[in-house]
């Protein structure tokens, strides 16, 4: 696929370190380019991660390339110090590196780069954003965006701020989309599904299901607070949030118990991926009210699940979810508890955004990612 022999490297971190998030996005589309190609070489940089502890290799043509040092040392060392040891002391020689976690370790004048920017929730909501995190964040991804060779983003919506925001080039910036595994699919086994519940301590009740990192940015006090108002008018129904802990998250807390909904909201923590599935399609319906998202992709998930969504109509949500679901305003309590009684009571509305959203899922693919990201390496080392 390239005119070079040097192998292209690309940053395993956030998969190793992350469950959710960019740690699934990374993991999918490798997987994804690991079955397309097995031709090219890839190199694996893993920063904290020692070789017993890797998981299995996604192909023959892919090698490990771990440091011991985490990545908040590489961060010291790297982006506070300025220390300008190229990564290539860890990956050996390569044509391309490949970062797709916001942030460009020092390379050698010789190798590309291509930086993946998911989202600038940091810059567009900076109240949702830890202090210490958005500071260096201001820094240094700025900064990865001015050296990269060229820049991948996660939506139009976050291509569209990256021009805006950082001023830089449009020319410069290719949206890749995610896609959507096939193991997300209805479960309609009831055992398997009755499973999930007793795995995670739900309740029999029908429940509305939120996946992402408990943090101000997925606008989950709103969300308890719409569920107060839906109980309120005699519909039996609870939340289940599937996220790890964030931060800022004490505000989230402190509504559950103002709103007493004390027995009606569960966090159950990070959700392991071969559970997903089965919780989604055991929800009643599908909530994701972010104040701002790179792409969303718990939004397609549920709709291959055979799930109705209510979602934001800001960032790159209504990009993602198109005619599929119902979108509200994420700052308007009201709206989005009118909607989830909506998807809870109206048979005919979940029928009709249940197909709709099936055939939306249908045209994101990892497959499709990974092509076009192949696509994307050939034309930085043509």
């Amino acid at each position: 696929m390239t005119n070079s022999l040097l192998p292209i490297a690309i940053d395993y971190t956030a998969a190793y370190e992350q469950g959710g998030g960019i740690g699934r996005y990374v993991r999918e589309l490798i997987r994804a380019l690991a079955a397309l190609d097995s031709s090219t070489q890839y190199r694996l940089f893993v920063a904290g991660a020692t070789p017993n502890r890797l998981p299995a290799l996604p192909g023959a043509n892919f090698t490990w390339k771990p440091v011991p040092l985490n990545s908040h040392w590489l961060a010291r060392l790297w982006h506070r110090t300025n220390i300008p040891i190229p990564v290539e002391w860890v990956t050996g020689r390569v044509s391309l590196y490949h970062s797709p976690d916001f942030v460009l370790p020092p390379t050698l004048p010789s190798t590309r780069t291509l930086l993946t920017v998911h989202d600038l929730s940091f810059v567009r909501a900076p109240e949702t954003a830890s202090p210490p995190l958005k500071a260096y964040l201001d820094v240094v991804v700025p900064r990865s965006v001015r050296r990269a060779q060229h820049i991948l983003a996660d939506s139009q919506a976050t291509k569209d701020d990256l021009v805006e925001l950082y001023g830089t080039p449009a020319e410069k910036i290719t949206v890749l989309l995610s896609g959507v595994d096939s193991r997300f699919a209805p479960i309609t086994d009831s055992q398997a599904r009755a499973a999930v519940r007793r795995k995670y301590k739900i309740s029999d009740r029908p429940y509305i299901f939120a996946v992402g990192t408990v943090q101000p940015r997925k606008n989950y006090a709103r969300l308890i607070q719409a569920l107060a108002r839906v109980r309120a008018r005699g519909i039996d129904v609870s939340l289940v949030i599937a996220g790890g802990k964030g931060w800022l998250d004490d505000p989230i807390y402190a509504t559950i118990h103002s709103e007493s909904m004390t027995d009606f909201v569960h966090m159950i923590g990070f959700a392991d991926d071969a559970d997903l599935p089965a919780l989604y399609s055991e929800a009643a319906c599908v909530a994701t009210p972010s104040i701002y998202e790179g792409f969303g992709l718990p939004v397609l998930e549920a709709f291959a699940c055979g799930t109705p969504v209510v979602t934001s109509n800001v960032s790159s949500l209504p990009e993602v979810a198109g005619d599929a679901a119902l979108l509200i305003s994420p700052t308007d309590v009201d709206a989005l508890a009118h909607a989830l009684e909506r998807l809870l009571t109206d048979s005919a509305l979940r029928t009709d955004l249940i197909s709709k959203g099936k055939a939306r899922a249908n045209q994101f693919t990892w497959e499709a990612s990974a092509r076009h990201l192949r696509q994307i390496y050939s034309m930085l080392l043509a």
